[in-house]
């Protein structure tokens, strides 16, 4: 394909007008496709349906440790639910606290707590007259509200291939007390599905923060989630080798079952030093008397271990990979040798990123959706929902069936294409 810069003014010209005639025809259709989020697809979520059966009015309700799962207790989770979260997040099962469903409230949590009452005995975030977050971008949306919620300012961090750029996080941390922590998704990242390496790992063990309350919020949602069995990312556990570097409270790492079993009903968890798990602890003392036991229990029932959940994550891979190849063959077919558009090839996740021409990426969601497809809004994986390049595009291909799929990438194809050319025009 010839890119479209090096086309004259009047084929750029032609090629808008054809691209706009197609547009109008999709618009005719009255399209209602929905890519906006991660969300498993029902096929997906039909993966679970056996965890319903495992727990009856004949089953005994006690775990190990002989409570009664159905009753008020054990604040911190069962020990057969630690162990097998240990297993699914590379942690022994006595660095962790189990939760509710969802591992975005429990980092709403720790967030609060350091908020209002510091950490570790700290000073209380609220009582300073400044606090920063490093943002690695682009990333990931609900991350970056948790922090504007509490008036937290944002530092954008370019992401790269490897991770976040060391250098500048090593710089800012160690020159800025204010800096009181750093958003990460360390393995197939929200959106661009890049996996730390092993020396972004060390180099963050190894961090020599000026604030003492300095953390890492590492938010390993996507550990098992691969798209093929081979090519598989494999990442540095990083509470090992922040103990390793003499850091061992310098890291909160989250996970939770919600894209294994349920999203709406699986279970989170926390893993950390054990001076921070003691900490937390006296929160979750006034804050409840037990997260849901029962839930706890069933997914044990059910998983058994980590080889239970990973036959489990081959299933889903099943059903994700031919979206995910249905997408990237599009774009690739479409828009490779145009020079209107890079995007990634994860090994897995949920997202593709999708970088536009400067200035391009709002206008390419409102057409979008003014034909008929809703995406995530453009600047949403940047802090403030502001892109400074406006050219970000999160591309989630989990949720709709394949055909409705790829009803929408046709449609997103013709509008990178027809708002790249009028850009283009604009320098002719």
């Amino acid at each position: 394909m010839t890119a479209y810069q090096d086309k004259s003014r009047e084929e750029l010209l032609q090629i808008r007008e054809e691209l706009q005639a197609a547009y109008e025809k999709f618009k005719e259709k009255g399209l209602k496709l929905d890519m906006s989020r991660g969300k498993p697809s029902a096929e997906q979520l039909d993966l679970s349906m056996g965890m319903m059966c495992v727990l009856d009015n004949f089953t005994d309700l006690k775990c190990e440790d002989g409570i009664d799962c159905r009753n008020y207790g054990v604040m911190d989770g069962i020990p057969e639910a630690k162990r097998l979260l240990g297993e699914l997040i590379e942690v022994p099962a006595d660095h962790i606290i189990i939760y509710g469903n969802s591992s975005l409230n429990v980092m709403f949590d720790v967030v609060s707590h350091a908020y209002t009452h510091g950490v570790m005995g700290m000073t209380p975030w609220c009582k300073l007259d400044k606090v920063k977050f490093l943002c690695p971008v682009p990333g990931y949306d609900r991350h970056f509200s948790i922090t504007e919620y509490f008036g937290i300012e944002m530092i954008n961090v370019p992401m790269t291939p490897d991770g976040p750029d060391m250098d500048m996080v090593e710089r800012l941390v160690s020159q800025d007390e204010a800096i009181k922590g750093i958003w990460c998704v360390p393995k197939y990242s929200n959106p661009q599905g890049y996996t730390y390496s092993d020396e972004t790992v060390r180099r963050f063990a190894n961090l020599r923060p000026a604030a003492k309350d300095f953390r890492i919020f590492w938010d390993n949602a996507y550990n098992v989630h691969h798209l093929y069995d081979e090519p598989q990312d494999v990442i540095l556990e990083l509470l090992h080798e922040c103990e390793k570097a003499g850091n061992p409270d310098m890291v909160y790492k989250f996970s939770s079952t919600s894209k294994i079993s349920f999203p709406g009903s699986g279970v989170a968890a926390l893993s950390a030093s054990q001076a921070n798990l003691a900490d937390l602890r006296k929160q979750l003392k006034v804050q409840t008397i037990g997260h849901d036991k029962v839930n706890q229990l069933r997914h044990v029932r059910y998983f058994k271990s980590i080889e239970g959940i990973e036959k489990q994550m081959k299933k889903h891979a099943d059903i994700m990979r031919p979206k995910f190849e249905a997408v990237l063959g599009m774009l690739e077919k479409e828009l490779d040798g145009l020079k209107i558009g890079t995007w990634t090839k994860p090994h897995g996740g949920y997202f593709i990123s999708f970088d536009a021409l400067d200035g391009c990426a709002k206008a390419i969601v409102a057409k979008a959706k003014e034909a008929g497809v809703v995406m995530t809004g453009a600047g949403a994986t940047f802090p403030y929902g502001k892109d400074p390049h406006d050219s970000n595009i999160r591309i989630a291909p989990s949720f709709p069936p394949i055909e409705e799929l790829i009803q929408a990438t046709e449609l997103f194809i013709l509008c990178v294409k027809l708002v790249s050319v009028e850009k283009i025009l604009e320098t002719k």
